[in-house]
């Protein structure tokens, strides 16, 4: 399989975090045993991560400076980090699904998103069914059509300057062994993941025309998304920014320094 199509990256280890003023919880939520983690106090913002990876891998470096002022609330989606997988594909909708009933859990009404990659459709996928819950969306690497990705990630090799390195794909699997609650599901896992990846469904120009929700889109230069596709987009949303990232491959994109300045700005704190 190509997991290149739902990436991130794995820049350290869990022990790094622990230093945060962490609130860690679980919820029992259609199924699942969804993990949560709940950081600062102030106006809701929901980090959803990456395809493959977890609240630690995708957002290590954002977290901090994002829960200054705003309550974060992020979460392990189905079948990542620490939270259980169960009989069905992971799609954006089904995911968002979970997030919502997650929220009515905490009694959250409406909320701001931070989505990366897999995270971001996630996220999308919220705005689409459930307008009313959110007010700000920050959409990074996100595609909201299958041709959204450059040829070479969705290639059966792989073999592209854009894809995550044997480095940091080892990192996400020790990751998963280290917390997931069955530590040698990963590559099963994988395999389904990647199968709801090709085949979710596409949002229309309509869809995303109906979405109201001021939205940040960001990409990197040298993201698994096409520019163009990014621009496209940022053109057919309501009310949209467009920031690309200046030497950013797609694992890189949550580590940059310049995104946190841009998406805490965003993100009004109350």
């Amino acid at each position: 399989m190509n997991c290149a199509s739902t990436g991130g990256h794995y820049p350290r280890t869990s022990s790094d975090v622990s230093s945060w003023e962490r609130a860690m919880a679980y919820a029992d939520v259609n199924g699942l045993r969804m993990y949560y983690e709940i950081h600062g106090a102030g106006r809701p913002v929901v980090a959803l991560h990456g395809g493959l990876l977890s609240i630690d891998l995708s957002f290590v470096d954002l977290l901090p400076t994002l829960a200054d002022g705003r309550q974060v609330i992020a979460i392990d989606l189905q079948g990542h980090g620490r939270t259980t997988d169960i009989d069905r594909l992971p799609l954006p909708e089904n995911l968002a699904g979970d997030v919502v009933a997650l929220l009515d859990e905490l009694g959250v009404e409406r909320a701001d998103f931070v989505g990366f990659s897999y995270g971001g459709l996630t996220a999308l996928a919220v705005a689409t069914l459930f307008p009313e819950r959110v007010g700000r969306l920050v959409l990074a690497s996100a595609h909201f059509r299958r041709d959204g990705f450059h040829e070479e990630i969705t290639a059966s090799d792989g073999n592209s300057t854009r894809t995550p390195t044997a480095q940091e794909f080892l990192g996400w699997q020790e990751s998963y062994q280290r917390i997931a609650p069955d530590p040698d599901h990963f590559w099963a896992f994988a395999d389904k993941l990647t199968k709801a990846v090709h085949s979710f469904t596409d949002w229309t120009p309509e869809q995303l025309r109906a979405i109201t929700a001021p939205t940040l889109v960001i990409v990197g230069d040298n993201d698994f998304v096409r520019l163009e596709h990014a621009i496209e987009l940022h053109e057919l949303l309501a009310d949209a920014r467009l920031a690309v990232l200046p030497g950013t491959r797609h694992s890189e994109v949550m580590h940059r320094q310049g995104l946190h300045a841009m998406v805490t700005e965003f993100l009004p704190p109350q």
